[in-house]
């Protein structure tokens, strides 16, 4: 899709952050004025949106999604993935590192670089994968991928972790010389040998192999320790125990560079789904105890957990539809964790509108060091990357219907708070009236269906 002069918008009566109304114009990319409704100039030509009681965000944005192209298209490809992030109110997604071939140089970045920029749909920001092919033993070119016209500055291993002190070290030491950042996999390997879900009453009832939650929380404490040891910044991915938010709320009273993530399945789903044996709910870490559950819903409301991301997943139905231990991990989830958030925190009064902003939008540009355009301020002059959300509305999600390729939701069937219903990128519509918009065509496409 071209960058093509985007057309005026005027949102009238929108709420931003939940607030009072206001009417906000949107025109040459940026937020071009913001008042009382009835008190702004209309650029001639803008099309109206009636937004009363609709929530205005800062456009939403992903610190880890799995766009898997190149190498697994069957599963997602960098348009379909990001068809489906617009959908869910996202602006800007980070694409994860464990692609065929692995993100690990310069060439391969700048490859889901561009594919992002003709897609069109989001901004793609490349993650870099910390060692080489991701197997743990040598690490990648680090400063080649942070020079690349892709300029990555979050590396990851994800799916795997950096289990080697000295390399995590390195990592850590090197990524300085460019402000990154190192979004560490917290799972010791040798502690989760075949493991299948999380270890405990659920696990030994059915026969699986448990997977402890020491296995995340030894090395979340390593690794903040090493952070501490050479001055560096380290992201804790998809924290899913209520150790690791203990050992993250240390290590942060203790001054050290660390912040955190929490996917929306953790803030809702339990170990107890794993007693149909149903592949959907495998997952990598693994659900949890409610007590964890608890645990990281308290974590992200009081700011020990800075973000939520969604770590979308997607796999093709042979790799879902299968028994439990052939069965590959993951669950989608861009185009329901604005959902799950209203439902888990906003609902129940943990958290206000502002605060999903913070979390979903703010903290997560920060983060990747893209706060200069993305997670900015619903104000005037700032870069129209905006997200409207009706609270008011209700959807029963099914998998099949969704905009990515791949149907492997664990909330099929379930009936979830929330709707998007306008995605504004650089003031274009991406989402309009609760559809992707073929902006080539300039005509919506609805959502049921519409990577199909």
């Amino acid at each position: 899709m071209t960058e093509a002069h985007p057309q005026a918008y005027v949102l009238r009566g929108a709420r931003p952050y939940g607030t009072d109304p206001v009417d906000v114009v949107l025109a040459d990319g940026v937020v071009a004025a913001l008042g009382a409704p009835g008190t702004v100039t209309v650029p001639d030509g803008a099309r109206e949106i009636d937004a009363q009681g609709y929530v205005l965000l800062p456009g939403l944005v992903d610190l880890h999604t799995h766009l898997r192209e190149p190498g697994r298209e069957d599963a997602e490809t960098v348009f379909s993935g990001t068809r489906a992030a617009a959908a869910g109110g996202f602006t800007a997604v980070h694409a994860m590192a464990n692609t065929t071939p692995t993100q690990d140089t310069a060439g391969v970045v700048e490859q889901v670089y561009r594919l992002g920029q003709e897609a069109g749909w989001v901004d793609v920001h490349p993650v870099g994968a910390v060692t080489v092919g991701l197997g743990g033993e040598k690490l990648a070119e680090l400063g080649a991928m942070a020079d690349s016209a892709a300029r990555v500055r979050v590396f990851s291993d994800d799916g795997k972790c950096v289990h080697d002190p000295v390399l995590m070290r390195r990592a850590l030491e090197y990524v300085k010389a460019f402000d990154g950042v190192v979004a560490q996999h917290a799972q010791e390997p040798r502690l989760t040998e075949g493991a299948q879900m999380n270890e405990g009453v659920v696990s030994a009832q059915i026969g699986l192999t448990g997977w402890p939650a020491v296995a995340e929380e030894s090395i979340i404490a390593r690794d903040v320790l090493l952070a501490e040891h050479v001055g560096s910044r380290l992201h804790v991915c998809h924290l899913s125990t209520a150790g690791s938010v203990e050992i993250v709320r240390w290590a942060k009273g203790r001054g050290i560079d660390v912040t955190a993530e929490v996917t929306p399945h953790h803030l809702v789903l339990t170990d107890e789904l794993a007693r149909d044996y149903d592949p959907v709910f495998k997952v990598n870490p693994p659900l949890r105890t409610a007590a964890d559950v608890e645990a990281v819903r308290q974590g992200l409301a009081d700011g020990t957990i800075d973000i939520v991301a969604t770590d979308h997943a997607p796999h093709p139905v042979e790799d879902k539809d299968c028994e439990w231990s052939a069965a590959a991990f993951g669950m989608t989830g861009l185009e329901t964790a604005l959902s799950v958030v209203q439902q888990t925190m906003v609902d129940t009064g943990r958290m206000t509108w502002a605060d999903v902003a913070r979390v979903l939008s703010e903290n997560p540009a920060r983060i990747g060091r893209i706060d200069a355009t993305q997670g900015r301020p619903v104000a005037l002059g700032e870069p129209a990357n905006l997200t409207l959300v009706d609270p008011s509305a209700t959807r029963t999600i099914d998998g099949r219907t969704q905009v990515t390729a791949s149907s492997n939701t664990p909330f099929a069937g379930t009936r979830l708070p929330g709707r998007v219903v306008a995605t504004f990128l650089r003031g274009r519509a991406t989402v309009l009236d609760g559809a992707v918009v073929d902006t080539a065509a300039g005509t919506p496409t609805s959502l049921e269906g519409a990577a199909r």
